[in-house]
């Protein structure tokens, strides 16, 4: 997950937390104050929650053995293929699994850090990098 487990550890001011959330426009993913829509760069991402080891200056890039779709969520999920090509769906130009698939296995899954994983897999998903309505590419 990158940084996710060190975001774990961040203390949060509850107080910058409830000024984000109030602010925070889901529809366009971007701080809303009035009219005027306010994108943080990374820097003041890192200095609001108080993460200076995020590497803001990394550049991203795919690898070239990158794992497909389905090999990352048997992984994280700790399913068969077999479940797992079930729950894929097509959106577009690209492949994602429902919400209400995680949710239920999520509830329903004996592994606690499997439940853990798929629960930060959708927060990921839904709420950090939204793609499609419900859906977690």
């Amino acid at each position: 997950y990158g940084d996710l487990p060190y975001l774990l550890d961040v203390k949060v001011d509850k107080h910058v937390f409830r000024a984000l959330a109030l602010y925070w426009n889901p529809a366009y993913s971007c701080f809303t104050f009035r009219k005027v829509d306010l994108v943080p760069t990374m820097e003041e991402y890192k200095t609001l929650l108080r993460c200076p080891r995020i590497q803001a200056d990394k550049a991203y890039s795919r690898a070239a053995n990158v794992s497909t779709f389905l090999k990352k969520l048997m992984s994280i999920t700790g399913m068969s293929e077999q479940w797992v090509t079930a729950q894929i769906k097509q959106k577009g130009d690209s492949k994602c699994i429902h919400w209400k698939s995680l949710q239920d296995l999520i509830l329903a899954h004996p592994n606690l850090k499997k439940k853990v994983d798929i629960f930060a897999l959708s927060i990921y998903g839904l709420v950090i990098f939204p793609k499609a309505l419900g859906h977690i590419k």
